[in-house]
């Protein structure tokens, strides 16, 4: 075990590394640069006392190990592209229903009793959906819109569960995960917005769900995507959505959102943040090189700011981190202004005709659970579930809770559509 002043003198030593891995970045970034060179080193310094009773070496092997063990990520279905109204091409996935038992989903590390219970209640969950759909047509298709930073990915436990028993769509946002750089960011013609992102939605819909009831599942700015989409296609969205949930997001006022910051140092990042992201992703190559070299830091940060506790599993966590690490700093730097001006409260009323879910952890640093009691306000029948001692990646930390309440959306949206089905004949 290495005493207290190896792990000091360690400490320090990782935080001066933070530090001038993100100088490199700020000597050129001006101000800003300096600015987050200074918060991460200082970040470093506090993880680095967490963390680095375990040696380095062991760490990154750890990491490896978790990478080559967990499956997490690695559901995929029948792929193709949707094309946005600026050429990019929009990656998606459908996975068809399948007739019989339930298809057993990935053992993901853990042992022989808690795979079985999974087994059991993933059968249960099949059991549920196809007594509600029944075998009459046309049965919904749910739609997963991922959040900032993530891909389709990050619905794993989601994609397992509903899998075979009810159709389903996976898209990646543009520039996030399999889906192409968007065409007008890269020429510069068109900034990203929530209204882009909701087009690019529509567009997806038109690719793969033709016709038909649709439920639509959004988590943080897949959330604001599919309220951007009924901001803009009201008639589209009374006309073919049956149901929607909307996970760990916001209708608006993210500019007063306190990250679990002194006021002040709040007040600080919002001032600092486009700034800052602008011109790292002008540097981006020296910012990713950055990234790498103090990976503990980013795994300290990415945990505190996704999971409402500490001890998530490993293997659960470093897929969070993965899917994050995998979005280049330009990337982020692009999507980041758009939150700061998003209010969609007034198009939320699109989906008061609908079954709705608003789910929020208790814990969320990113998108506050007050924000998700805001929009039950604003849909009074929904089902609004706030869940204890869970962060922003609600999903992933408490699969089972969530996937019992997207069963149970499934089962009323069903319900409500041939409802309005025997209405109008």
């Amino acid at each position: 075990m290495t005493d207290g002043t190896e792990v000091a003198a360690q400490a320090v030593e990782t935080a001066a590394e933070a530090a001038g891995n993100w100088a490199k970045a700020g000597r050129q970034a001006g101000f800003a640069g300096l600015a987050i060179g200074v918060v991460a080193a200082g970040a470093a310094a506090g993880v680095a006392i967490e963390r680095l009773t375990v040696g380095r070496g062991m760490r990154r092997r750890a990491r490896l190990a978790l990478d080559a063990e967990g499956p997490y990520g690695t559901l995929r279905g029948t792929s193709g592209a949707a094309i946005a109204e600026d050429g990019t091409e929009l990656y998606y996935e459908v996975d068809e229903v399948v007739d019989g038992p339930a298809a057993k989903g990935p053992k993901g590390g853990r042992a022989g009793k808690e795979v079985r219970a999974a087994q059991e209640a993933r059968s249960g969950l099949h059991k549920r959906l196809r007594a509600a759909l029944g075998r009459r047509s046309p049965a919904p298709t749910v739609v997963f819109s991922h959040g900032y930073c993530l891909s389709q990915d990050s619905w794993h436990f989601q994609r397992a569960a509903l899998r075979g028993a009810v159709r389903t769509v996976h898209w990646d946002q543009r520039s996030h995960g399999r889906s192409a750089r968007g065409h007008g960011q890269i020429d510069g013609t068109e900034p990203v917005t929530i209204d882009l992102l909701g087009r690019d939605l529509k567009a997806v819909l038109d690719a793969t769900v033709p016709e038909g009831p649709i439920v639509l599942i959004g988590h943080s700015m897949g959330g604001m995507t599919v309220m951007a989409l009924a901001d803009q296609f009201p008639e589209y969205v009374a006309e073919r959505v049956a149901g929607v949930a909307l996970i760990g997001t916001s209708a608006g006022r993210l500019s007063e959102v306190g990250f679990g910051l002194p006021s002040m140092g709040s007040k600080a990042f919002h001032w600092l943040a486009p700034g800052v992201l602008k011109a790292l992703g002008r540097q981006s190559e020296i910012v990713e090189r950055g990234r790498r070299a103090t990976a503990d830091l980013f795994a300290g940060l990415i945990k505190r700011y996704s999971f409402g506790t500490q001890d998530v599993d490993p293997a659960i966590a470093r897929f969070g981190e993965r899917l994050i690490e995998a979005t280049p700093i330009d990337v982020v730097a692009e999507f980041f202004p758009a939150f700061a001006v998003h209010d969609k409260t007034e198009a939320l009323v699109a989906y008061d005709a609908v079954p709705a879910l608003v789910l929020a952890g208790e814990e969320d640093l990113i998108t506050p659970a007050e924000h998700s009691r805001t929009i039950a306000e604003v849909l009074p029948d929904a089902e609004l579930v706030c869940v204890p001692d869970a962060g922003h990646l609600v999903m992933l930390e408490r699969p089972e809770l969530v996937n019992d309440h997207l069963v149970g959306l499934v089962e009323r949206a069903s319900a409500a559509a041939r409802r309005s089905r025997t209405a109008r004949a």
